[in-house]
């Protein structure tokens, strides 16, 4: 899988997508990112990305023929989607994560000051949200889609059963039932016997009890 990102702050993801498992899994090949700033593709000295509002109100606008430009520039692979984020797009989920895994490339556009020419979306296959609130931009949502994504590819974790017992797993409503490791004990709570016995099948349904539904919003 390939993921290629548009944003005019590029140095936000040098950390944390080069780290743990995102990293490991791009030493390996399985994953690409590639961060493009679409800044470089402006007219002018000035770089400008941004413009006031046709018909007056607050903030600045993010012009499309920046973001336009640098989507031509990506070479696009047969299973690609550009995807916008935006605080009013479908709400990213686990189901939505599983369907996107099986995508060749991701192309992710990341906003900023108060949203997009409207004429951006012409170039944009799925808009997408992380959740009812707004951020400053894009950035932070770019980084769960790519983590959340990664997870479900082959041999991005490494073992091949962590994906199966996660939370949200088996389903939106399903919670991974309660995990201990040592101490056996710690400021007097106890770890259950259950899980100390060497029964492997009284374990398992012990394990199966103790998931939980929860009801969705």
């Amino acid at each position: 899988m390939r993921f290629d990102i548009l944003t005019i702050f590029p140095k936000i993801f040098d950390s944390y997508l080069g780290e743990s498992i995102l990293k490991r899994a791009q030493n390996k090949k399985i994953i690409k990112i590639k961060v493009h700033d679409f800044r470089k593709f402006t007219i002018g000295k000035h770089k400008q990305v941004d413009d006031r509002p046709y018909g007056g109100g607050p903030g600045m606008i993010l012009k499309v023929e920046p973001i336009y430009k640098c989507l031509k520039s990506i070479k696009r692979k047969k299973k690609s989607k550009v995807i916008l984020l935006d605080p009013a797009g479908k709400q990213f989920n686990q189901n939505l994560a599983k369907k996107l895994s099986s995508l060749e490339q991701m192309i992710l556009i990341c906003g900023r000051y108060e949203g997009f020419d409207e004429r951006v979306k012409k170039y944009v296959d799925e808009e997408i949200s992380i959740g009812p609130y707004v951020l400053s931009g894009g950035e932070l949502p770019a980084m769960v889609l790519v983590e959340a994504i990664s997870r479900e590819i082959s041999g991005v974790l490494g073992d091949k059963t962590s994906v199966s017992d996660e939370t949200y797993s088996k389903g939106l409503d399903y919670v991974e039932y309660p995990q201990y490791t040592r101490p056996r004990q710690f400021l007097g709570v106890k770890v259950p016997e259950i899980l100390l016995n060497g029964n492997h099948q009284t374990i398992i349904t012990w394990r199966k009890n103790k998931t939980k539904r929860r009801k969705l919003l």
